[in-house]
């Protein structure tokens, strides 16, 4: 093994993923030297095994069911989806595994990609060890960004190597359809990927340890999607916890905590992210590897001057656009101390990453979809806020009547009844993603109801739930 000169960057970016390329893109913008480090592919998670896969999977399965909703449309959508198709174009949006398109936008933008290991071997140095053996050095002057991510966790069973358990992964990326799969979890995987893979034949058992689905979002949104999963012919079971799992003779046997057994071709454990920290040197900082990194709202790492956690891997809010969004302060901050430039780091400054805390925008790709941002009613009551909460029913929009016969969805708003501002926003019901950005702005903007009355949705769209609901606001 041989060892090269140290190289020499303004900033050492360990990660390529969506998170760690945004870092890239905005220290260069400022003019910093950049180094890149990925032992995978350039692109990361979402690219190859999270958002573009699953999503890909998902858009045929929710195109048919709002075709189905559709007289003169529904008769010829009733057959099963193309499986073999649909696969197909996942794998195209996938890039078939393959980063040569990300390598070139990182070489567009003047960054320089080191393929390897990287691992923190003191104060601003990044060892990186190649497929080749081969070592390099590489020494920041301002800042080295740690944007490794997150890795699925499993739960301690006896035998689970043996039975080959899905991740989400192997969830996203495989090549066809089981007979049979058992999903574990109750979050945003799990249920997305029991929507999916139902709805390319395969019969779905859902095993939820909790009382619902989608905890993290108020509890309608859960129960309309839990009662849809039903209907589509998922097997969802709450409040149920596995025992054991085992392979015999290629099935999977899982036997949970009321001593029911279910058989399957497949399992995934959708139950969990751990940080992709325990092996990239924190310890040779003075840190604790496998640890999540707490940074302060420029994503500077506590405790340390040149150091920066962006994305999942400092917990704040485990999602791509927000990681993204980190990735855009970050860089900012990196660049403006680099340059000498005063840091604004009040909240909504240029280098203050507060939507983390206030506006966090999520849409969980099922049918229906659900969507939100923002405080839920119990987040922000615990969080000590004077609210009311407003709800409508949206099958009640004529946009929605006219989107499908059968409509069935929810909005709420939190309202902080001292400023009359919106803390938070949840949509449930077909189409809704598109509608969360409408949402997200008045949080994020802080805009006063009496302000919101001038916003004027379009008739006849979903959007006129904004006008419902703030008409239910003003009349109790």
């Amino acid at each position: 093994m041989t060892e090269t000169e140290n190289i020499a960057y303004d900033v050492v970016v360990l990660g390529a993923g969506p998170v760690g390329e945004n870092v890239a893109d905005r220290t260069r913008a400022a003019g910093l030297s950049t180094a890149v480090v990925e032992s995978e592919l350039v692109g990361g998670e979402c690219s190859y095994w999270a958002c573009m896969p699953s999503k890909a999977l998902l858009r045929p399965v929710i195109a048919q069911a709002d075709a189905r909703r559709l007289p003169g449309l529904s008769a010829s959508v009733q057959g099963p989806l193309d499986a073999a198709a649909v696969l197909a174009r996942r794998d195209y949006w996938a890039s078939d595994w393959k980063d040569d398109g990300q390598v070139g936008w990182l070489e567009s933008i003047g960054a320089e990609l080191h393929r390897g290991h990287g691992r923190l071997t003191g104060e601003r140095t990044v060892t990186v060890t190649g497929p080749d053996g081969v070592r390099k050095v590489l020494t920041a002057r301002h800042a080295v960004a740690v944007c490794t991510g997150t890795r699925a966790v499993l739960p301690d069973l006896a035998g689970l190597d043996e039975v080959k358990p899905w991740t989400s992964r192997e969830a996203t990326s495989a090549k066809a359809a089981p007979g049979r799969l058992v999903v574990v979890g109750g979050g945003v995987v799990a249920t997305e990927m029991a929507t999916a893979w139902q709805a390319l034949g395969s019969q779905v058992t859902l095993l939820v340890r909790g009382k619902g689905l989608l905890n993290r979002m108020e509890p309608f949104a859960g129960e309309l999607v839990a009662e849809a999963l039903t209907e589509a012919g998922v097997n969802v079971r709450t409040g149920t916890s596995v025992e054991s799992v085992a392979r015999e003779n290629g099935t999977v046997v899982v036997v949970t905590d009321t001593g029911d057994r279910i058989e399957a071709d497949e399992i995934l454990f959708a139950t969990g992210r751990a940080p992709r920290t325990d092996d990239i040197g924190l310890d040779t900082i003075g840190r604790d590897p496998g640890s999540w990194l707490e940074v302060d709202d420029s994503l500077r790492v506590t405790g340390s001057d040149w150091l920066y956690a962006v994305g999942d891997v400092n917990h704040r809010a485990l999602l791509t656009h927000q990681g993204k969004y980190q990735a855009r302060i970050a860089g900012a901050a990196i660049s403006a101390r680099a340059s000498g430039t005063a840091v604004q780091a009040d909240p909504w400054g240029a280098h203050a990453a507060t939507a983390d805390h206030d506006a966090v925008p999520q849409v969980v790709f099922t049918d229906p979809e659900a969507a939100s941002v923002g405080l839920s009613l119990a987040e922000a009551e615990q969080a000590g806020h004077r609210v009311r909460a407003v709800d409508y029913d949206l099958a009640s929009v004529s946009g929605a009547g006219l989107y499908g016969d059968g409509y069935r969805g929810r909005a709420r708003m939190v309202v902080d009844l001292e400023r009359e501002i919106l803390l938070g926003v949840t949509f449930v019901g077909p189409g809704v993603g598109e509608l969360i950005h409408s949402a997200t702005i008045a949080v994020a903007g802080q805009v006063p109801i009496s302000r919101l009355w001038h916003a004027v949705p379009s008739y006849p769209t979903i959007s006129e739930v904004w006008l419902r609901l703030l008409e239910a606001y003003r009349d109790n």
